[in-house]
């Protein structure tokens, strides 16, 4: 089937056949720009895992703790990154996937924050100054918990709400969110 497919490429159509990357597989088991398809009766377009997990690299390197920049200037970088790969992967038809990426973002800016806090003093002040009470900011402020973990808990997802992020202009990958 494929010495077939491939004669009739080259010398009908005259385009040349990477050997390489060219195989005769059902859709399920490929993967083709980025995208793959899902085993399901009605097949649907996803994002291929190695695309996804580029994509984490990618935000990682963008929102290194350790850049020494604002989360405003942090933001508009991954901005315009965003646009870009929303512009070509945002036409896949599974948005759980994009759901979880951009809760795994919003976590990730929310760990670069407490970070950049530093101390348990700085942190009660922000969290209660952002309208969190003061037990739960006390707690929060006071936990030995890792930056990952706090940016999970309910006094950072108080103090930056979904709103928060749509402020400093970070786009959403999810259109029905």
């Amino acid at each position: 089937m494929k010495r077939s497919i491939t004669g009739f490429i080259e010398q009908r159509l005259k385009l040349k056949v990477n050997e390489q990357k060219s195989a005769v597989a059902r859709p399920v088991e490929r993967k083709f720009l980025g995208f793959s398809m899902t085993g399901a009766a009605q097949p649907k377009r996803r994002i291929a895992a190695k695309a996804v997990a580029r994509f984490k690299q990618k935000v990682r390197e963008l929102t290194g703790r350790t850049r020494g920049i604002s989360i405003e200037q942090m933001t508009g970088e991954l901005s315009s990154y965003l646009r870009g790969w929303k512009g070509y992967f945002g036409f896949c038809e599974t948005p759980s996937v994009l759901r979880e990426l951009e809760q795994w973002m919003r976590r990730r800016l929310r760990s670069v924050i407490w970070k950049q806090w530093k101390r348990g003093r700085r942190r009660y002040e922000q969290l209660c100054a952002r309208g969190v009470n003061r037990v739960l900011a006390a707690k929060t402020a006071g936990s030995a918990h890792g930056p990952w973990r706090i940016a999970n808990s309910p006094a950072m997802a108080i103090a930056f709400p979904l709103t928060y992020f749509d402020s400093l202009g970070l786009p959403r990958l999810c259109v029905g969110k």
